[in-house]
């Protein structure tokens, strides 16, 4: 009986002592995740940083006029086009005009 007794004990100090150590070693697992938390967190935002400044509008204008070569347009090199609507028949339902655009868009016509 007294055996027992020492094994069960000897069990709980092991489980107790096990527990501990698989705590801290949570315990530094999760400082490591908000290690690496704060170094992706600082390169997404210089990223954004990088992102805002190569779309600016201005670097965008001088790269295409130092590097491309273009230019703005002259006076009557812009043509606006406007296209008209036309009157949709109420005979034609929502899946028959997605039909036709798909089948037009394979170059078929639909008549």
């Amino acid at each position: 009986m007294k055996t027992i007794t020492i094994m069960a004990g000897m069990c709980f100090v092991f489980m107790f002592v096990w527990e501990r150590v698989d705590v801290v070693r949570l315990g530094y697992h999760v400082e490591r995740l908000k290690t690496q938390k704060l170094l992706l967190e600082r390169e997404r935002d210089q990223l954004q940083v990088k992102f805002s400044a190569l779309t600016a509008p201005e670097r965008i204008a001088k790269v295409a006029s130092d590097t491309l070569g273009l230019v703005p347009p002259q006076q009557g090199q812009v043509f606006m086009v406007q296209l008209q609507r036309e009157q949709q028949s109420p005979a034609i339902s929502s899946t028959e005009q997605i039909r036709v655009a798909r089948n037009m868009s394979k170059g078929k016509v639909n008549e």
